[in-house]
């Protein structure tokens, strides 16, 4: 089985649904139904930190061994990183799986990542230095809830879709606005897809109390391999809630912990803020044209990765 020079393999999927035990059985397993050679290109906006990896589930070196992974720990957690930058780096890693004959997976859990490579990055202005210096110091003297109400005056169309505590998005929006003098809603993503690529974007959804399910589990499974001494080493390491990477849910929690707040709690929110972030996650996706959605089942593993080869299969014989 050949590939196009410009293929590329999306495989979206929910928090804890059951990407990478697909792709492992697709691409690594003995017996995998797919022969071509392939190289994960990670869309997950967590793995790309390095140190921060029971919280976002990251594969273990044995797997990475076995498969070439891009776009995993290349920054630090205090480092930020935007849609823009991953679409440049994803579209440099797809170049390089391509010149070796590979096809390129891009596999993660970040929607607007998903989106962004097949539509393009938003059309916002990059980031600035000084007006992201300014906005961090009117963040500090007046706070989150401050400069909230100054972007509901500037783009109420931004204000009524984040919340008053989330910094870094409120700062986003408003560096946007200072740099450009446009509000961050008026820049509107492209409706086509990007000519560069030819995409087949397969989303994989699960029944919602199964998916439900494998998240409490997942949760339960980092907290035994050590989530708690995983946030302890990052902060001992000078990295704090104001960093972009210690944003992620699973350390958010932690960080954000009231006193006297139970660790049972915290657990607790963890669970109940990823699921509501999944939910999210399924309601972004189905707003691209195009998903080939495979619904998978606990109780079928080897049917779902059967159903999910011969879609890539026919794809990749056109």
């Amino acid at each position: 089985m050949s590939t196009a020079s410009n293929k590329v393999l999306a495989l979206f999927g929910p928090t804890a649904c059951g990407k990478t035990e697909l792709v492992s059985r697709l691409f690594i397993d003995d017996g995998r139904p797919l022969s071509v050679p392939a190289v994960l290109v990670s869309a997950d906006a967590v793995q790309v930190y390095r140190g921060l990896d029971i919280g976002s589930a990251k594969p273990d070196a044995a797997l990475r061994g076995r498969f070439p992974h891009e776009l995993i720990d290349i920054l630090d957690p205090s480092e930020p990183f935007s849609v823009g930058d991953f679409t440049r780096l994803a579209d440099e890693a797809c170049e390089r799986a391509v010149a070796r004959g590979a096809l390129p997976v891009l596999s993660g859990g970040t929607a607007y990542y998903i989106r962004a490579f097949i539509m393009g990055a938003p059309p916002a202005p990059p980031s600035d230095p000084v007006t992201r210096a300014s906005v961090a110091a009117d963040l500090a003297c007046r706070g989150a809830a401050a400069l909230w109400e100054e972007l509901s005056r500037v783009d109420p169309a931004s204000a009524s879709r984040i919340a008053p505590a989330d910094a870094y998005r409120i700062c986003r929006a408003l560096e946007v606005h200072r740099a450009s003098g446009r509000p961050l809603s008026s820049f509107v993503p492209s409706r086509e897809p990007r000519a560069r690529w030819d995409v087949l974007c397969v989303g994989l959804e699960r029944p919602r109390e199964e998916l439900y399910a494998r998240i409490g589990r997942r949760v339960d499974a980092m907290m035994a391999a050590g989530l708690e001494d995983e946030l302890h080493s990052l902060l001992a390491a000078g990295y704090g809630p104001g960093d972009p990477g210690m944003r992620a849910i699973g350390y958010a929690e932690f960080l954000s912990a009231a006193p006297g707040e139970s660790r049972e709690s915290v657990i607790e929110r963890i669970k109940m803020n990823t699921r509501r972030y999944a939910k999210r996650q399924c309601t972004f996706m189905r707003s691209l044209p195009g998903v080939r959605w495979l619904r998978m089942h606990d109780d079928d593993p080897a049917g779902d990765a059967a159903a999910a080869a011969a879609l890539v299969g026919d794809w990749l014989s056109r």
